[in-house]
């Protein structure tokens, strides 16, 4: 029997769990563990592998103890930009594949106001023409919540994320903990309410937070998008949860 680590913590990476045990194949289900712990058939790692001493070493204690794996699928979120450039690196030294799923981003259609930034920086000079702000990009840095505070047209800042952060919020700021999927109209009742001018969101892609995009688009309100990060090639990357099993299964199922 095949083992594999999937790296997860995504709704793909425990479909893709489920559906590769359910298929005969071995699978240790890693995920951070940081938003909540998803109820799967198969081995479950949570933590991530700094308490093994990293990745590399995980490996090789697995291949020492008998348990070798044979395989990495990469099904992370596509801002996890540090696990998936490990995993290739990882994959490579002690010498077995990593593919990679990662779900297609969001493609603009018409009437879409976005405009796409790469850093904190570029982001911090865009909203200095924006007053109410949606945040909805994940984590942000204390430093630059203060001076994003500091515009003097700010008035007032709307941070949704999953997991709270880890330092005292600036004044102004309103923290809503919140996890996808999201209805339009709940969406739509957010940002009318506390009258958001701009939103700003990663291009995670899927249907769960893509609610948010229809409300702006038909509320006319531009959208910042952060440009999803360069990553090292995998050995195969898939953009179809489908075709990605299909191929996993060929290789792997006995």
């Amino acid at each position: 029997m095949k083992r594999i680590l999937l790296l997860g913590g995504t709704a793909d990476a425990r479909r893709l769990a489920d559906a590769l045990h359910q298929s005969g194949i071995q699978v240790i289900y890693s995920l951070a563990g940081l938003v909540r712990i998803p109820q799967v058939d198969c081995e479950l790692l949570v933590g991530g592998f700094t308490q093994f001493g990293g990745l590399v070493n995980y490996l090789q204690d697995k291949a020492q103890q008998g348990l070798a794996i044979d395989a990495i699928v990469d099904v992370t979120h596509p801002y996890a930009q540090t696990m998936s450039s490990k995993a290739v690196l990882a994959a490579q030294q002690v010498g077995i594949p990593c593919w990679r799923f990662h779900r297609p981003a969001w493609q603009q259609e018409t009437g879409d106001n976005w405009h796409f930034y790469q850093s904190e920086e570029d982001l911090l000079s865009a909203l200095a023409n924006y007053q109410r702000p949606l945040l909805s990009a994940g984590q942000m840095t204390q430093e630059w919540l203060q001076t994003l505070v500091a515009q003097p047209q700010m008035d007032n800042i709307i941070w949704r994320t999953a997991v709270p952060a880890k330092f005292s919020l600036p004044d102004k700021v309103v923290w809503l903990k919140a996890i996808g999927p999201f209805a339009y109209e709940d969406e739509l009742a957010l940002l009318t309410e506390h009258k958001i001018d701009v939103i700003v969101s990663k291009n995670s892609g899927g249907k769960a937070t893509y609610a948010k995009l229809v409300a702006a688009w038909n509320l006319n309100l531009p959208v910042y998008l952060q440009a999803r990060p360069e990553l090292p090639p995998a050995d195969k990357e898939f953009d179809d949860l489908a075709v990605c099993l299909q191929a996993c299964q060929q290789a792997w199922a006995n």
